[in-house]
């Protein structure tokens, strides 16, 4: 496969798009994150969502320490070329590292931000006590 559709991929500065996950049934968004190629190319290459991690200059693998894996059911690019957008299929339905659906959880309400879904399973049962 020629490298030639990742060129037309608008990548920022720092070599980066914005990737959206959605859940393929309930077109629910569960997250966003950041792409590199490398990502882009092993989302595609694995069947799951693979991302940049800006926090620890390296890929990370959606699901490889707390087993919410991302399945890849579709990627689709925005019409500017600049936003991914990944469908897929959220494994234990837990998306957000706060053990939550997804991570679009706070709601401004009243003048600030409240969390209004629930946690469906805690950090400590997810990644262990630490």
């Amino acid at each position: 496969m020629s490298a030639e559709w990742l060129e037309q991929v608008k990548w920022n500065s720092d070599g980066l798009v914005p990737a959206i996950a959605q859940d393929v049934n309930s077109k629910a968004v569960l997250m966003m994150a950041w792409m590199n190629r490398e990502a882009l190319q092993a989302t595609l290459d694995e069947g799951r969502a693979v991302y940049w991690s800006r926090s620890r200059g390296k890929l990370w693998r959606k699901g490889e320490e707390s087993g919410h894996v991302q399945q890849l059911r579709e990627v689709r690019l925005d019409c500017d070329n600049d936003t991914i957008l990944l469908q897929v299929e959220q494994v234990g339905g837990i998306a957000c590292h706060t053990g939550r659906e997804h991570c679009f959880f706070q709601q401004w309400q009243d003048g600030e931000w409240q969390a209004v879904d629930p946690v469906l399973k805690s950090s400590d049962e997810i990644y262990g006590k630490k």
